[in-house]
């Protein structure tokens, strides 16, 4: 069901041909290439069902770790493959994996280490039907093409890629293989944000118009990872880039939500605005000697990202990221319409004329305790079915138990999975779309469109029962 026709939501909201007109004209990037001969749309596509899902890893120090152990715990996995440059992570991994699921599933497992190209040597050896990647950014694009190309599904850490180019890229080799490439971007399977979905598409708070994304952690603690962890090469990205680099956390849902390159509403054009950069540059001087490599890097990222992206329908979201100052962690998750808004940390609602039973007007936040009866009424239905289990298993409150899962039940049944290439190239587009804007003094960049215009046909995603 789609929440929105266009052309009545143009007409309520008086954005009617002279409103639009106003708009200004951006250039498409320069970077659009035609569609190729022999490639299918992979909007709603759906691969032939897979009984056992044969899965490979690549990146297991951190979170392909978790990856890895959670997803042999789920029935109708066989883990095949690991690999890492570092071999102690291979083998603690492999081991973790071999304890985990009914009988002798994973005890045929495959090690590949000691080189950053021995990934491309598991590629070629196993028969793989779906690699997880959780590696550093910038190879997240190569190894999702060259694992599409090998004939496997690719699923891939957050963000997709970090230059256009190579979203694009991944978007070809998707479609003229007809292999998934699905972002992980957990968030979209979290308590508030699969009630926040459900709420929207019934219709609780009316055509939507706006919406607020972050991704606001405090993270400079990763400097301390060295020589090897997260910290050691994503510090870098902080100091050669300036823009949002991980605006899918918080924009993921709100996409979803409006339906944007889902049939209703698309991703138009953004600006974005950058503060000084001063937090880095003073925490390595404040706790790192000063010959230590932090101290010869000049943190060129600002400390708060703030971009702004606008719809085809006119609709608005504010995106932000910091990972640098001293204050709590925040998603926003806000998404306002005309008969409510619901937001998030802490979970927080109203509706225009209040919630029965609860309250009596928009002008108060329903929260806290209050919030059970519209948890009660409007759960989403997929929660209800694995929240009890996912709360156990773990990974950021149950989310990621639930991602996994939902991706091993579409492979099962042949759906179509929840996220499609294209949402993941839009989302992941954000980053090298605001270091243009950033780098233009705020000048609106147009966001190039992955479907070729096929958008249209997709559908909304729906309620999964």
């Amino acid at each position: 069901m789609k929440n929105l026709n266009r052309r009545k939501f143009l007409t309520q909201s008086g954005l009617g041909s002279a409103a639009l007109a106003l708009t200004p004209v951006i250039p498409a990037p320069m970077w659009s290439p035609p569609s190729q001969k022999n490639q299918s749309y992979m909007g709603d596509y759906k691969a032939a069902p897979i009984d056992r899902v044969k899965m490979a890893f690549v990146g297991v120090g951190y979170r392909g770790f978790y990856h890895a152990q959670q997803w042999a715990q789920i029935e109708g996995t066989e883990i095949v493959a690991v690999c890492d440059v570092f071999e102690d992570l291979v083998e603690k991994t492999i081991l973790e994996c071999k304890q985990q699921g009914e009988g002798n599933r994973h005890q045929n497992i495959a090690a590949y280490s000691g080189s950053t190209s021995a990934w491309k040597k598991m590629l070629e050896e196993v028969d793989a039907d779906a690699v997880v990647i959780a590696t550093n950014w910038k190879n997240h694009a190569p190894m999702a093409i060259a694992t599409m190309r090998s004939g496997a599904h690719a699923f891939v850490e957050v963000p997709l890629g970090i230059h256009l180019n190579e979203l694009w890229e991944i978007v070809d080799t998707s479609e003229a293989t007809q292999k998934h490439c699905m972002m992980l971007e957990n968030v979209n399977y979290g308590r508030e944000e699969l009630l926040y979905l459900n709420l929207c598409r019934q219709g609780k708070i009316g055509n939507l118009l706006h919406g607020e994304a972050a991704y606001i952690h405090e993270l400079r603690w990763q400097m301390d990872e060295l020589p090897r962890g997260t910290g050691s090469w994503r510090t870098k990205h902080y100091a050669n880039r300036n823009g949002n680099l991980y605006p899918t956390h918080g924009l993921g849902p709100i996409a979803q939500y409006m339906n944007l390159a889902r049939g209703e509403d698309l991703f138009s054009h953004i600006v974005s605005f950058s503060t000084p950069s001063l937090g880095r540059n003073l925490h390595a001087k404040k706790n790192y000697l000063p010959d230590h490599q932090w101290n010869q890097y000049d943190f060129k990222g600002g400390d708060l990202n703030t971009s702004v992206i606008k719809t085809i329908l006119g609709r608005t979201i504010m995106v932000q990221w910091d990972e640098t100052s001293p204050r709590p962690y925040t998603r926003h998750n806000l998404i306002q319409g005309t008969l409510g808004t619901l937001a998030d940390y802490p979970p927080r609602v109203a509706f225009e004329g209040g919630f029965e039973g609860v309250s009596e007007t928009h002008l108060e936040w329903i929260q806290g305790e209050a919030l059970e009866k519209l948890y009660d009424q409007y759960e989403h239905p997929m929660y209800k079915r694995l929240g009890a289990l996912a709360e156990k298993m773990g990974g950021h409150g149950g989310m990621d138990f639930i991602m996994r899962y939902r991706i091993i039940e579409c492979l099962q049944q042949g759906l179509a999975l929840d996220q499609n290439i294209y949402e993941g190239c839009f989302w992941s587009a954000v980053g090298p779309l605001s270091e243009a804007s950033v780098a233009e003094g705020g000048h609106p960049q147009k966001f190039p469109d992955f479907t070729r215009g096929r958008w249209e046909q997709t559908n909304p995603l729906s309620i999964v029962k």
